[in-house]
């Protein structure tokens, strides 16, 4: 083969770094339509001729937004998920908000607050399917620290398939002194470890709780463990001995739902 047509086959490479409020995929704008966020421009592939994207580019006008025809490689250039399906749109930055928004959230619809901690995740795919997970177990927030930390960007927004305009997330500058303010409020820190103290069937997660869920490869930091209330584990039946940190966090999440549901 010749070194031409292995550049030509090459996948682009995607820009050095996320923009936070850059949305691809048709379900990314169409949740973030839905949910009111303003969307200033939309790129869409010229000479697409698939209704449900003309649709819904469509629908982005009349949102207010700049609808532009542009080079399928464009958008493959500008994409960060490589998997755009035809559509980014640039929306307003993702709005970030607070620890007592989340508390108000749960206040307002009569609920224990029950929360998400991410500790220094990295991994956008991770966070994303987080916050996907939390919106569908009715959870009121995630929480993220400003540094060491993945942010909401358009990998984060994709893999949490427009959960992201419905989830509230406040980013921190000190995830302990978080901790710290929600004991004071009443909340109970369940941190999750391979060896943590408790099976998760034995916590009780129907009180106002937040779920801690350590980085990739190191679980939860050392400070972090230290200021939990109780170190839960999940049952683990096979021969690997732990889940990926979006998946104990739905695990988890799931346990809450159940136990709150019973109850």
């Amino acid at each position: 083969m010749k070194e031409n047509d292995r550049r030509r086959m090459r996948r682009p490479e995607a820009p050095a770094e996320e923009i936070e409020g850059q949305l691809e995929g048709r379900n990314a704008l169409t949740e973030a339509l839905r949910s009111g966020r303003t969307i200033d421009k939309v790129f869409i592939a010229a000479g697409e001729t698939d209704r449900a994207l003309q649709h819904l580019a469509a629908q982005a006008k009349e949102a207010g937004a700049v609808v532009v025809s542009v080079d399928r490689r464009k958008l493959d250039q500008m994409s960060f998920t490589h998997a755009h399906q035809g559509v980014i749109a640039l929306a307003a930055a993702s709005t970030y908000y607070t620890v007592d928004d989340i508390l108000e959230e749960a206040a307002q619809r009569g609920q224990a607050p029950l929360l998400v901690i991410c500790d220094e995740l990295s991994d956008p795919h991770n966070l994303g399917a987080i916050i996907r997970s939390a919106e569908c177990a009715g959870a009121h927030g995630v929480i993220i620290p400003k540094r060491r930390s993945v942010g909401l960007t358009a990998t984060v927004a994709k893999a949490a398939a427009g959960a992201v305009e419905y989830m509230k997330v406040a980013r921190v500058t000190n995830i302990n002194s978080t901790i710290a303010e929600l004991k004071e409020k009443g909340v109970w820190i369940f941190g999750t470890a391979a060896e943590g103290s408790v099976p998760m069937y034995k916590a009780d997660l129907t009180i106002p709780a937040a779920i801690v869920i350590g980085s990739e490869g190191d679980g939860m930091s050392q400070l972090v463990r230290k200021n939990c209330d109780v170190t839960v584990h999940i049952p683990m039946q096979g021969r690997i001995t732990s889940l990926n940190a979006s998946a104990a966090a739905t695990v988890l999440l799931y346990e809450a739902v159940r136990q709150r549901l019973s109850k």
